[in-house]
């Protein structure tokens, strides 16, 4: 499949996302045409990416300034010591808002990269080259940046849009299986709540996406990107429709921190468990019927997608999952707001429950 363009409109800003494979060869030429010019760049390095293509990036930026900062991805991680770590990089180099930060690594650096952006002299420069499956169909797009803090997830940080989105599906074939399983999450979220049809394609061809075939993992990347794009264009800073791609997130954020983000639990696999979790909860208050809830729950197993989450969580644990709910940043009242189904391709989010409304499900559903 030939190189896929996508512009996004996020208010008065426009960028593009490029989709393709091995396009990290026309890097300098990319940029040209993107009209990207800088005196120098820091770029924010996801340490477990392959050496040679690192080499390959900077080999291939049209500044020799180019600065490297190689950072430890994880949950833990992202959190303002190392967001201040990058700022005294900049700092010490005297960067000005016409350099650029460039982030190569999965959404938990491009977040954290993204969000130092934001906040230096009001606003770097900032280009995103998503490497994970997660993060070049999720976190690349829309423009949300963001930390953790002991009080939960990603409840600080700002709406701040890149200059240029890049995304080479040849850092793909680096990745463990687990971790396209989670970049999977998010595919399957934006089919349910877009239309049938795209869940049909997944239902078909999650065997072809999750080992890379093409054209199927091109097109699954395209499809997705194109549901959050005509989303994020409709509603940039999530006041309303926007809040539909939060769907299995508000309990997928609560059991990432019930675990203290450990490694038993990635964010895909909890996105996973919270699709399946918000899909049982609107099976709960019947306003999914159970047919709908059946094809969903078949999608999971046919292909060995995680699916119990009472194998990690359990009834103890309920009080917490509770607080983290309730702390969660769509939250504006006393009650917990939730995206449901209706049916394939029809989600719900204005929606509000009370905390033993979820307290009396929760208990139903981890039995242990």
């Amino acid at each position: 499949m030939s190189l896929i363009k996508l512009k996004i409109k996020a208010g008065a800003q426009e960028y593009p996302i490029l989709i393709g494979n091995n396009i990290l060869n026309k890097l300098k030429k990319i940029m040209k045409e993107n009209v990207i010019y800088y005196n120098q760049s820091l770029v924010v390095v996801d340490e477990n990416i392959p050496k040679k293509l690192i080499k390959k990036i900077l080999n291939s930026l049209p500044s020799k300034k180019n600065s490297i900062y190689h950072f430890k991805a994880n949950e833990k991680n992202k959190n303002q010591k190392s967001v201040d770590n990058i700022l005294d990089i900049l700092q010490k180099k005297n960067f000005n808002r016409n350099d650029y930060i460039i982030s190569v690594g999965g959404g938990i650096t491009g977040d954290v990269s993204g969000f130092a952006a934001s906040i230096f002299k009001r606003g770097l420069k900032f280009i995103n080259i998503p490497t994970t499956l997660l993060s070049q169909v999720d976190s690349s797009i829309g423009g949300k940046t963001g930390i953790n803090s002991k009080y939960g997830k990603n409840l600080i940080g700002a709406f701040y849009q890149p200059s240029l989105v890049i995304s080479d599906i040849n850092f793909l074939n680096s990745l463990p299986k687990r971790e396209l399983i989670c970049g999977y999450g998010e595919i399957l979220k934006h089919a349910l709540i877009s239309d049938k049809k795209n869940f049909t394609f997944l239902d078909k061809n999650a065997f072809n996406i999750l080992n890379l075939k093409s054209p199927f993992i091109e097109k699954a990347i395209f499809q997705s990107c194109l549901v959050k794009k005509k989303v994020v264009e409709i509603d940039s800073k999530e006041m309303g429709v926007r809040k539909i791609l939060n769907f299995g997130h508000t309990f997928a954020h609560a059991f990432e921190a019930t675990l203290g983000f450990s490694k038993k639990l990635n964010h895909g696999e909890a996105v996973i468990l919270g699709i399946k979790t918000a899909t049982k909860f609107s099976l709960f208050k019947k306003i999914l019927d159970i047919k709908e809830f059946k094809i969903i729950e078949n999608h999971l197993n046919k292909f060995d997608l995680p699916r119990n989450i009472n194998k990690l969580i359990t009834r103890k644990n309920i009080s917490k999952i509770l607080s983290f709910m309730k702390k969660d940043k769509k939250n504006n009242t006393n009650k917990i707001n939730l995206v449901l189904l209706k049916k394939i391709g029809t989600p719900t989010y204005k929606l509000q429950f009370n905390e033993e409304d979820i307290n009396k499900f929760l208990l139903k559903e981890l039995v242990k």
